[in-house]
């Protein structure tokens, strides 16, 4: 099977190949023998009904500096395609609500990974809302009085804006924080959105485990250990890959929630849990596979294939 796959994405020449998921998922297609198209998320149009993007043959080399080769851009409708990857980052913000209404128009005829509509519907710190009995103690809410409610029962939380990503803006705010006020002023004029308040978990110095899952099966894992003097575990903030393996609560947590994925065509997800709490559902652009990789785990890149051509048969 060979089939003509376009990757939605940021600027490809911007990115860290050794960390990049995106990149492995090329690598993987091409190896495979699949045509591999590009183009950026800012490029697609809708005339008519029609949605086009100037699609530029790409070939990827696993190469730093020199990562790929790309052709001449010619404006091709999505419906020519078999597969479209959407895989630009966050801000999940409007630019991106409309990305996923235009791809709309063209799933499930082309196969996009993952489906538009269910990546629009389930940001990734609400859509884990639904599994309450998995998270630690959760507020969403911007009233000041209702997150001083909840400092009150429980002590030291952590607050972050709720279509944040990549750990930008997480603060920790100690049960008497003098620097709260300042936090919520700031927070209050940066982030129109509601945030997200948790209960602290103080074993997240001991690892947020990213686990990824594929048609709803958890595949592989990595153990993100935050640098020290900072709460945050991810990756591009200076955390610590460590291999890992799944204890029994985290596989129930994937058991849960593994069939309501699959359900809605997220083929391609990332959970975050600290000491067996869920804290959160990555469904837009998830990250992890190089990094298990090269701790010794799967290739999740060939599991991401595998499921894609099976849907395409």
């Amino acid at each position: 099977m060979v089939l003509n796959v376009a990757v939605q994405m940021d600027p490809i020449e911007r990115i860290n190949i050794t960390g990049d998921s995106t990149f492995a998922m090329l690598l993987e297609a091409q190896t495979r023998g699949h045509r591999l198209f590009y183009y950026t998320p800012d490029q697609l149009s809708m005339r008519n009904g029609e949605v086009s993007a100037p699609m530029r043959a790409l070939q990827v080399r696993d190469v730093a500096g020199d990562h790929f080769t790309v052709g001449d851009a010619e404006r091709t409708p999505l419906e020519q395609l078999d597969v479209v990857l959407m895989r630009q980052d966050p801000p999940f913000d409007l630019a991106y609500i409309t990305a996923t209404h235009l791809l709309e128009r063209v799933h499930p005829r082309v196969l996009v990974v993952n489906d538009p509509a269910e990546v629009r519907n389930a940001p990734e710190k609400i859509f884990v809302t639904h599994f309450p009995q998995l998270m630690p103690p959760t507020l969403i809410s911007r009233d000041k009085a209702e997150i001083e409610a909840f400092r009150r029962e429980y002590g030291a939380i952590v607050m972050k804006p709720l279509h944040g990503h990549g750990g930008a803006a997480v603060l920790r705010v100690l049960p008497e924080d003098p620097n709260f006020g300042s936090m919520f002023d700031l927070f209050s004029v940066t982030f129109r959105e509601p945030w997200v308040i948790q209960r602290f978990l103080p074993e997240v110095t001991q690892g947020d485990k990213r686990i990824i899952l594929v048609e709803g099966k958890a595949l592989g894992a990595v153990n993100r250990v935050p640098a020290a003097n900072d709460i945050r575990s991810n990756m591009v903030r200076g955390g610590a890959a460590n291999a890992t393996e799944l204890t029994e609560r985290e596989r129930e947590i994937c058991e849960t929630i593994g069939p309501e994925l699959a359900r809605r065509g997220l083929i391609f997800v990332g959970i975050d849990v600290i000491d067996g709490n869920l804290t959160e559902i990555n469904v837009t652009s998830p990250t992890g596979i190089r990094a298990i990789r090269r701790i010794g785990g799967p290739d999740l890149a060939s599991a991401m294939w595998d499921a894609i051509e099976t849907r395409r048969a």
